[in-house]
């Protein structure tokens, strides 16, 4: 009798399925394989915190007068943070002298050496060793305390900076000038000669 009853069960059940000609639109599965997602009402939502609510006082309401919401306060105008002016602080990996003051140099290196190249035809490293170490380490000294200093004041580069003469170009200008005087001293080692 249960096998019976088991099998009726599988026959009507195996029938309804057969009679379903609902296909699904967009490939031939038939519709029996697809989820219906059906809205199940009992469904219920519960926060984490439901049993630690506080009650909020309760202020009774003048139906005649509304309470107007108290206006938040804006708060007043906040200097952003002071840039530190320890050296330590200044001339760390990222800190903001490195790579400016690289740049800078880069910038008058690169223009210095094309300019003596192209004015008495000698390559970088002829002028290196032609006298051009007092002068290379001058500048460099030189043009490093001029860039610490304002640092050491606490002015930003930021700050200075204006539309077309921005920090942002005087960072890339230098990048492209350490690049470029990389690029000439390479060019001249592997031709053997000056550039120009």
């Amino acid at each position: 009798m249960a096998v019976s009853s088991c099998q009726s069960i599988m026959s009507s059940s195996m029938t309804n399925i057969s009679t379903r000609s609902r296909v699904n639109q967009f490939s031939n599965i038939p519709s029996v394989y697809i989820p219906s997602f059906r809205r199940n009402v009992s469904l219920k939502v519960r926060s984490m915190a439901e049993g630690q609510q506080k009650e909020q006082p309760k202020v009774p309401v003048d139906p005649i007068t509304p309470i107007a919401p108290t206006p938040t306060p804006q708060p007043a105008y906040t200097r952003p943070p002071k840039m530190s002016t320890k050296f330590s602080d200044l001339m760390a990996f990222s800190g903001p002298a490195p790579e400016r003051i690289n740049g800078r140099l880069a910038m008058i290196g690169f223009v210095a050496a094309m300019g003596v190249e192209i004015a008495r035809g000698q390559g970088l490293f002829e002028q290196l060793s032609g006298g051009g170490v007092p002068w290379f380490l001058g500048t460099s000294v030189l043009l490093t305390l001029a860039s610490l200093i304002p640092f050491l004041q606490g002015v930003s580069v930021e700050s200075k900076s204006k539309s077309i003469m921005s920090s942002d170009a005087e960072l890339w200008n230098g990048r492209i000038a350490m690049l470029g005087l990389i690029a000439l001293a390479f060019t001249e080692y592997v031709k053997g000669t000056s550039l120009v």
